[in-house]
């Protein structure tokens, strides 16, 4: 079982950042490639970025390659998303979500994984 809380998100002007951080429980983080989603209003959650469960891969939506970088720290059961340039139709709720590296990596799709925060707001003014 992993448990995940989200922190970070706020109200920010366009091209503008934030970090958001996701705190997991347990002692095998590293176990578990991690992943964030985002859902704005009257659309599906969709896949924005996921790391191993060793740090050493990530993967990113079009949407956000280059503007948007994620990182983990297993010494402090830690992922994080950094939002740079950030832009209105950024807003939505991110949400961060666990899968055991036991399966293939990247997992793009929210079905496959496990385990997930209760998200955080994030909204960019223009």
């Amino acid at each position: 079982q992993v448990q995940l809380v989200e922190s970070g998100g706020g109200l920010v002007q366009a091209g503008g950042s934030l970090r958001l951080s996701c705190a997991a429980s347990g002692r095998t983080f590293s176990s578990y490639a991690m992943g964030w989603f985002r859902q704005a209003p009257g659309k599906e959650r969709e896949f924005v970025s996921a790391i191993h469960g060793s740090g050493g891969y990530t993967i990113y939506a079009d949407s956000v390659k280059g503007r948007f970088t994620i990182s983990r720290d297993n010494a402090k059961n830690a992922v994080y998303l950094q939002m740079n340039s950030l832009k209105p139709e950024d807003t939505a709720v991110y949400s961060c979500a666990a899968r055991s590296i036991s399966f293939p990596f990247p997992a793009l799709r929210s079905q496959e994984y496990n385990y997930w925060g209760q998200g955080t707001q994030v909204t960019v003014s223009s």
